[in-house]
């Protein structure tokens, strides 16, 4: 049976595409792992942990945190960012949910 023809992209599908953007980087993966075995972190302590610059590592967190894949709070001259669960959760789910559509396995 022949696929039928879209005219649009659906939002979802748009917002899983921004969100595997910013997951295209190992920089930001280890972040997010980091940022899954502390439960929290500050800024300063992530820079201390991966081979990055603070404005370098600063910027990967402004892309994931502009997805909503992680939540930063100002605590005075810090920031302390940590995984926003409701959509970690939902972007497992999406990926697991289109993965398993796949014939090949």
């Amino acid at each position: 049976m022949p696929l039928a023809k879209i005219d649009t992209f659906d939002n979802s599908d748009k917002q899983l595409a921004d969100i595997a953007k910013a997951l295209s980087h190992p920089a930001r993966i280890n972040i997010l792992r980091i940022l899954n075995e502390r439960n929290s972190c500050i800024t300063g302590e992530i820079v201390d942990l991966i081979p990055l610059s603070q404005s370098t590592v600063s910027q990967h967190l402004k892309e994931l945190k502009r997805v909503n894949l992680i939540k930063g709070e100002i605590e005075g001259p810090r920031t302390c960012y940590c995984l926003n669960e409701d959509v970690v959760e939902k972007t497992k789910s999406v990926f697991t949910k289109l993965f398993s559509t796949f014939k090949c396995c």
